[in-house]
């Protein structure tokens, strides 16, 4: 189990010595459960591996529909290439990640927001990059999102998107 340190919260103070929060169970979108459910998210510690495997795993993650653990191992890879050149590169892919769990989640407006940020960082790099078509990805990302728009506006169903423009490496 990973060692954590919870973050200072404004008028609730935490006890140094108290002991540490348990973990809640999550669903396979990464939304909360309560207390006493079975856990239905399984990550793996990603701040333990290298940016690497981060990577790979995101990439397998995504390719598979589980859009949650891709965005959390992406973002675990943004953290890793903070100050480098990656960093907006994983941020994006992180975003793609989030984007899509948002349109599984129901949330359209997340949804298309977060995979335009997504496009955007994205469109900045060579066409492959790191094993990613990152040009088509960003196209793509721009695409989903307009049809994303387009149904919330209308009041029509969500489209599924589900894997389309999927990174290949």
């Amino acid at each position: 189990m990973v060692e954590r340190t919870p973050a200072p919260k404004p008028n609730r103070p935490r006890r140094p010595d108290a002991a540490p929060k348990r973990e809640r169970p999550r669903d396979e979108l990464g939304r909360p459960l309560p207390h006493g459910a079975d856990n239905r998210l399984t990550l793996e510690d990603f701040d333990a591996l290298p940016i690497e495997d981060n990577h790979r795993l995101g990439l397998a993650h995504f390719r598979a529909g589980r859009y949650f653990p891709a965005h959390e191992a992406w973002e675990t890879c943004w953290k890793q290439a903070k100050a480098t050149t990656d960093a907006e590169f994983y941020k994006g892919l992180s975003q793609l990640g989030a984007g899509y769990v948002h349109l599984l989640r129901g949330n359209p407006h997340g949804a298309f927001t977060l995979m335009r940020r997504a496009a955007g960082r994205l469109e900045s790099y060579p066409a492959s990059h790191h094993g990613v078509p990152a040009g088509a990805l960003a196209a793509t990302a721009r695409r989903h999102a307009d049809a994303v728009e387009r149904a919330h506006r209308d009041g029509l169903a969500l489209p599924d998107l589900a894997i389309l423009g999927a990174p290949s490496a």
